[in-house]
């Protein structure tokens, strides 16, 4: 089962390798197999031991104590203690995208002897168990980042962990190269020698790839490929669901635009938004219309009732007539421009609402660029009307939902936190209620309610959600380990020798 190179085709490249203080997806899924986390989890949510061996709640549920793995070293051969774990902790709640919302209960992080760190918390946090996998809340070495500016770090592109692959070689806009780490705590693991992972942003060219045998990997490819390789006896297509990130793609609006302020002409856009043609035409049918941002797999929590907007061009005239937007001499009732986050199915969604909403006399106009061009956009200068994003709902509203309507985000300007800036107390008054709230009862009330807010006022809508499509060998085993699919560690991988 031993040795062997791994390699694998992304359609992304990763803007840093470890997911310290940037969780987009492909920095997660390369952070994740050379920094690891506190804990892993299974198929069922279940934490289960990594880096700290065992853990313990107080029964108010503020102090969260945390037994560490003994003799672990970090890759430069540095001991890894509790200070790593305070480090990390804390910079995250300061700076992370998320960590300023999942951490934001956190009040000091204790060490009391050098294999126990003990998160203390000023109000409960009853998601923070989850919230602690190698992807979502990495665990740094502290010495590589010392007292200066953690988004300056050496250790953003030349990562240092305690996982099983050792960081060797980045060439960007090519290709990275992670080896086996000889000194892994866990003594049998990895199995693989190397992993090769090749950045492909032409969705043919990564079919191709996988159906040549040049990848062993391929993740990106075209959905209109998938069924002819889903017959190819040497290939597997693996279309599960990401239960951690729970992803789906969310159509923006920017409030703060005097004509998108109406909530009439939000809803006008939405009814004039046939979602069933994106899932069906643009998605192969490979995804499922998602009516409210909470995933309907968090049953408790869910509440869809004021998020009906169904397809209706008729409908959409009228509203925006009523909204004061009739059409201009030329046609046109107003120019809206479009932003989208790089992807091939996003840029397909783009062009089609650019059509869709051609039909009630809206123009579009679509906006381009990198990752970095669009997140700069998006964030910071804001030149844009509609976007669409592709979000992680996450594994608790109050991580992954909280986010994209944080009233905290307009005022302190983070990626990946609310783009429309959205800005209503009441939300934000129930959000900060449902994240300290121990009442199972209570807190899905205070979700729901959120829920029947966001719909009615739609500063976003939801689209589709994502699924995580991977092709790979028949000839690879046991690729995925956790949760959270391509943010496994490939510590369990192997791949049997070609014939």
């Amino acid at each position: 089962m031993s040795g062997g190179t791994l390699t694998y085709a992304v359609s992304q490249e990763p803007t840093s390798l470890v997911s310290f203080l940037d969780t987009k997806t492909d920095n997660r899924n390369i952070s994740a197999k050379v920094t690891e986390g506190l804990l892993r989890y299974d198929a069922k949510f279940n934490p289960q031991p990594l880096l700290a061996t065992s853990w313990q709640v107080s029964a108010d549920g503020l102090k969260y104590t945390f037994k560490l793995r003994p003799g672990v070293k970090f890759h430069d051969g540095r001991d890894f203690t509790a200070e790593d774990v305070r480090y990390s902790v804390l910079v995250q709640k300061k700076q992370g995208p998320r960590g300023r919302i999942t951490l934001a209960n956190v009040e000091r992080v204790d060490a009391p002897d050098p294999l126990t760190a003990v998160i203390v918390l000023a109000k409960p946090a009853p998601f923070l168990l989850k919230s602690l996998s190698s992807a979502e809340l990495p665990i740094v070495p502290a010495h590589r980042y010392a007292d200066g500016d953690p988004l300056s770090s050496p250790n953003i592109s030349a990562p240092v962990g305690t996982g099983p692959y050792i960081f060797e070689q980045w060439v960007r806009g090519s290709h990275l190269v992670l080896r086996k780490n000889p000194a892994y705590w866990r003594k049998d693991r990895p199995y693989i020698d190397r992993v090769i992972v090749k950045f492909v942003r032409d969705p043919a060219a990564i079919s191709t790839a996988i159906e040549t045998g040049e990848v062993d990997v391929a993740q990106g490819v075209s959905l209109a490929d998938l069924e002819r390789l889903s017959t190819n006896p040497k290939l597997k297509v693996d279309d599960g669901y990401d239960g951690f990130l729970n992803n789906a793609s969310f159509l923006e609006f920017n409030v703060e635009n005097p004509v998108l302020a109406n909530a009439k002409v939000r809803h006008a856009i939405a009814q004039a938004i046939d979602r069933n043609f994106i899932r069906n035409t643009i998605y192969y049918k490979r995804v499922e219309v998602v009516n409210s941002p909470i995933p309907r797999v968090l049953s408790d929590y869910y509440d869809d009732s004021t998020f009906r907007y169904p397809f209706d061009v008729a409908a959409a005239n009228r509203l925006l007539d009523e909204a004061g937007q009739p059409k201009q001499a030329n046609g046109q009732r107003f120019s809206l421009r479009l932003s989208y986050i790089p992807g091939a199915e996003f840029k397909r969604t783009a062009d089609y609402l650019r059509s869709a909403l051609a039909r009630v006399s809206i123009k579009v106009e679509i906006v381009d660029g990198d990752l970095p061009t669009f997140l700069k956009r998006v964030y910071t200068t804001r030149d844009f009307d509609i976007n669409i994003n592709g979000l992680g709902r996450l594994f608790d509203p109050t991580v992954g939902v909280q986010r994209i309507y944080w009233g905290d985000g307009v005022r302190n300007p983070l990626i990946w936190v609310n783009a429309a800036h959205y800005d209503n107390p009441q939300v934000d008054e129930l959000f900060r209620q449902a994240a300290v709230e121990l009442d199972a009862g209570k807190r899905a009330a205070q979700f729901r309610q959120v829920q029947q807010i966001v719909g009615r006022e739609l500063p976003v809508l939801p689209i589709v959600a994502v699924p995580s499509i991977v092709v790979h060998s028949a000839r690879l085993h046991d690729f995925h380990n956790s949760i959270d699919l391509m943010s496994g560690d490939l510590a369990d991988a192997w791949i049997e020798p070609r014939k």
